[in-house]
């Protein structure tokens, strides 16, 4: 069996610029310490996952030494080192969205996309996983796909935003059912006669 073939990487040169910029922000000699925002852009620019050659590249780049990239990578739960699905579907689980109905959400997820937890769809689009806490527990339960946060899902709503992003649509973020902010679900309780921008 032949070794699989190491695809070289490299920052493209808006990446490289802003690599730079982001380098520019530490004091001389302290240039390791945009390990993060580097990784960062470089799971951006290649579909959302960290090959090696990739942390290869980054830390090269800071003149640190492999492994203490490798550290970090896999350290923070941000950085994904197998490939995943084009929209990454993180689902809380955590008390205040369980008790919310995030086991409907999970379900929902599983039946619509026909994958497990941890899975990836056949055809790259999605890749599903269980989280702690994302911090807007009032408005559980929530996920996060990508940058995005979908909050005050059901398991109907919660489908309707994996149509639109199969369809190729995006789906509005924030509450999935209108609720303004991390307002009581039934509108203000307090202050009800100030006047909210």
């Amino acid at each position: 069996m032949m070794a699989p073939v190491e695809k070289p990487f490299a920052f493209t040169p808006d990446h490289l610029a802003r690599a730079k910029v982001i380098i520019a922000k530490y004091p001389a000699g302290k240039q390791a310490s945009a390990v993060v925002p580097l990784l960062d852009l470089a799971q951006r620019q290649n579909d959302n996952w960290l090959p090696r050659e990739a942390m290869d590249y980054v830390a090269d780049m800071l003149e640190m030494p492999r492994i203490k990239v490798y550290e970090v990578a896999n350290f923070y739960t941000m950085f994904n080192l197998n490939p995943i699905g084009k929209h990454f579907v993180q689902i809380c689980t955590t008390t205040p969205c369980w008790l919310r109905g995030s086991d409907g959400i999970v379900k929902a997820c599983h039946d619509k996309l026909g994958v497990s937890t941890g899975e990836t769809t056949t055809d790259g689009k999605f890749m599903v996983t269980e989280i702690e806490c994302l911090g807007a527990c009032v408005n559980a339960p929530m996920v996060q796909i990508n940058d995005d946060f979908y909050e005050d899902l059901t398991p109907e709503l919660m489908g309707r935003v994996l149509d639109d992003l199969a369809a190729g649509k995006k789906p509005p973020i924030g509450s999935q059912t209108g609720r303004r902010g991390s307002c009581a679900q039934n509108g203000p309780t307090s202050l009800k006669d100030r006047k909210v921008g």
